[in-house]
């Protein structure tokens, strides 16, 4: 059994790391696991009421995040899981890893912080309204105007793209790097 490649696609809020994630997992048919796309499931299943309530389902999110991970990783899959990772990720991670081992690969999104401001404003509207992002501005606002987050600190290869122009993005580029290290994973035994 090969093991399996774990795509991390990490960023700011706002980086365009969902719409990178949705178009890797299509271009190397692989499953993908969002946070967002777990958190506003809960949203619709238990509804949304303020920051406080989006903050304590968020932390339900990153449990059920790992629990999906780990049911993909002990199949042996490779996918790809895409999230804000902040360095609290890196232990749980590596539990994981040790449990289970895979290979990581990070794609680090990152943006000018003012461009990152702008986004997360012109976006705020079109999100699901259980992310109450008008409240969280004032929290998230330094973050975005970091314009970058830290690589966890995991093994394996890391690029980072700078995504303040979609255009300009390579993603043909990582796409080929990702199918070398998909063919490779499979090689090692």
């Amino acid at each position: 059994m090969s093991i399996p490649l774990l795509v991390i696609v990490s960023g700011p809020p706002a980086s365009g790391k969902t719409t990178l994630a949705r178009q890797l997992a299509h271009e190397l048919n692989l499953p993908l696991i969002t946070k967002d796309d777990i958190k506003e499931s809960l949203f619709d299943s238990l509804g949304w009421q303020d920051r406080a309530w989006s903050k304590k389902l968020g932390a339900a999110t990153y449990h059920l995040l790992y629990y999906f991970l780990e049911a993909a990783l002990a199949g042996g899959v490779s996918l790809i899981v895409e999230s804000n990772f902040g360095p609290m990720s890196t232990s749980e991670l590596k539990r994981l890893q040790e449990i289970y081992p895979f290979r990581p690969f990070q794609v680090m999104c990152r943006a000018d912080g003012k461009t990152l401001v702008e986004r997360y404003k012109a976006r705020a509207g079109q999100r699901h309204p259980g992310h109450v992002d008008f409240d969280a501005l004032a929290d998230i606002e330094p973050v975005l105007r970091q314009g970058r987050l830290e690589p966890l600190g995991l093994d394996g290869e890391i690029i980072e793209l700078d995504t303040t122009d979609f255009s300009k993005i390579d993603v043909a580029g990582t796409i080929a790097r990702l199918k070398t290290a998909l063919e490779d994973t499979r090689l090692s035994l």
